[in-house]
């Protein structure tokens, strides 16, 4: 998730007739050098099938594992929006054509280009044109208020942003303040054709007012990129495995947004890494024809970046996009259509959806793959998805800046374990205690993590890449976790105090910074409260300077600079807070007494 995105990855089964026992024939069981001493007590408990290692050396580059797709599935459909299909060739195209013409603007190697829609068909291509161009893609949350967007925007140092027309409000407020150069606008109809498209962006603009008004100057149609750069050659860079590929931003201690450097070779690592581990569920319950993935997951989150975009078009599979999972209606209309494979989802969606008689309706007798990404799935929810569509779950775990998973259950097993699982292939976890050193079994401490998946750093940010990384190179998660004797993880605790809604990190120094600001506010504090639809809700405890502030106005306050799931859904004023001697603040004594006012 995100702000920082932890997220448990559910996995069960297989996705395609793909022949991973010829993609596997790179892998070994061999440990890396100078690690044969590392007690990996998990590797006896893998599924048989599935190796110790893989080989990141595969490919030279994300943009190598593309363009061996676009070759091998060229006649394939590789997305699908409102019924309009892209093949992999058509993607080849206009993936070429944006690259040419990012090019040709004189971006050059290294320079970042962000990216700010839902899922529309224009993010594969512009993700791949960014790529193909040896530029660093920057994912950006659209629902990103203008301060939020601001930042990461000169933090990134993007010089281009391709966003879709209902954001442009938000950028027009703070473009001038930005290093951006180059906007390319797109809209929800272009790529429809016709008088679908036309139609489509009628209803957009003018019934649902999705589009508020906006100025900005010098914009670059969309479309009108793909029909210069069509006519256009690239001048070919040399892409290697220790270029960055994606400037994937988490949230922080501070309250400051970072991005996590993601080279090519950690999200091809995570992608083999994952595809090894679901061989023994392909190998138990193989499935005919191409797969199908319902895509509900906003592609700019790392898990559906990695799994539901660059795994599936690895494995020459259709993805269904998803623009707005909260309107329930319209996405049961839209994968009644198929007869999907792998369906990657947060709790609050998976329990939506269990819970209509139109869902329950559907054909699932292709669905192999449960997927839970962003926030711990809830048992109950876990078991009515079983009854409703008889596909079992098991949990997996992973973070931004891990480009994705690290740990899952075997994918062969229906067992509810109540763990994240183990460690992937060429992963390695170790529990740590507060001075670095690892623990005894079975005792608590924080999890880190080494392996290729694992960020390169923190995006010019090298004070705060040492306080994750060891000098071992494991990158310390921040939760609090025990392995057992066989290898699994299970979180127990967070030792920070981030706040999981919906499977996004909120970071409380950014909530009460943000509620701060307001002039009637003197002193704050945020907590995590627990939420039967997101998980947990963020709880502002606020002094107030002026006693005419109510909490609707902090709230309206609050909702102008923070996106929608960092909001306070709780608000309480007192006359104090708890602090140590020295005067900082209690975040945990606030939170306990606020569960227990809870419980009551």
């Amino acid at each position: 998730m995100q702000c920082r995105a932890r997220r448990r990855l559910i996995v069960h089964k297989a996705i395609s007739d793909f022949s991973f026992d010829a993609e596997l024939s790179n892998v070994t069981t061999r440990l890396p050098p100078g690690d044969e001493e590392m007690d990996r007590i998990w590797l006896k408990n893998y599924p048989e099938g599935v190796p110790a290692e893989i080989d990141v050396n595969q490919y030279s580059s994300l943009v190598d594992l593309l363009e061996d797709s676009f070759k091998k599935y060229a006649n394939d459909d590789a997305y699908v929006f409102m019924d309009k299909r892209m093949t992999y060739a058509e993607l080849d195209r206009q993936s070429m054509a944006m690259a040419c013409y990012l090019q040709s603007l004189g971006l050059k190697k290294g320079d970042r280009v962000a990216v700010m829609m839902p899922n529309v068909l224009q993010y594969p291509i512009a993700i791949g044109g960014i790529l193909r161009a040896d530029l660093i893609a920057v994912n950006v949350n659209p629902l990103y208020t203008p301060r939020e967007l601001e930042h990461q925007l000169n933090d990134s140092g993007s010089k281009a942003i391709i966003i879709l027309e209902n954001f442009g409000a938000t950028l027009q407020e703070v473009i001038d303040r930005t290093p951006i150069e180059h906007t390319i606008l797109a809209n929800i109809g272009e790529m429809l054709g016709g008088l679908k498209g036309m139609l489509v962006n009628f209803v957009m603009r003018k019934v649902k007012k999705g589009v508020p008004a906006y100025s900005l100057k010098d914009t670059i149609p969309f479309k009108s990129t793909l029909a210069a750069g069509a006519s256009m050659t690239l001048d070919r860079p040399e892409i290697g495995p220790d270029d960055v590929a994606v400037l994937q931003y988490t949230g922080g201690t501070t309250g400051v947004s970072k991005g996590a450097t993601l080279l090519h070779k950690t999200i091809i690592g995570n992608l083999l890494a994952s595809e090894a581990w679901m061989q023994p569920a392909i190998n138990k319950n193989p499935i005919s024809g191409q797969m199908i993935a319902v895509c509900a997951l906003p592609l700019y989150h790392v898990f559906a970046f990695v799994t539901c975009s660059m795994l599936s078009m690895r494995a020459g599979g259709l993805v269904v996009l998803i623009p707005n999972p909260r309107d329930l209606d319209a996405t049961i209309k839209e994968i009644r259509k198929y007869k999907f494979h792998l369906f990657p989802a947060v709790n609050t969606l998976f329990n939506a959806l269990a819970n209509r008689e139109d869902f329950a309706a559907l054909d699932f007798s292709q669905l192999r793959i449960s997927m839970g990404g962003g926030m711990a799935v809830q048992e109950a929810t876990a078991k009515l998805w079983l009854e409703v569509t008889g596909c079992p779950i098991c949990e997996g775990y992973g973070l931004s800046e891990t480009s994705s998973g690290v740990t899952c259950n075997p994918t062969d097993s229906d067992s509810y374990t109540g763990t994240i699982g183990l460690p992937l292939p060429s992963v390695d976890v170790v529990i740590l205690d507060d001075d670095g050193k690892e623990v005894p079994q079975g005792e608590r401490g924080e999890i880190a993590i080494r392996g290729p998946q694992v960020m390169a750093n923190y995006w010019q940010r090298p004070e705060a890449t040492e306080e994750v990384m060891t000098e071992d190179g494991f990158f310390k998660s921040g939760d609090v976790g025990i392995m057992d004797e066989n290898g699994y993880v299970k979180i127990v605790d967070r030792k920070k105090d981030m706040i999981l809604v919906s499977g996004f990190n909120v970071y409380p120094n950014e909530v009460e910074n943000v509620a701060a600001n307001h002039p009637g506010v003197l002193e704050t504090a945020a907590v995590g409260v627990p939420d039967e639809s997101t998980g947990e809700a963020v709880m502002l405890f606020a002094i107030k300077k002026d006693d005419s502030l109510t909490e609707d106005e902090l709230k309206a306050f609050c909702a102008e600079n923070l996106t929608g799931y960092k909001k306070p859904k709780y608000i309480e004023f007192r006359e104090d807070l708890p602090r140590t001697n020295v005067g900082k603040i209690l975040r945990r004594e606030l939170r306990e007494e606020a569960l227990a006012s809870f419980d009551a």
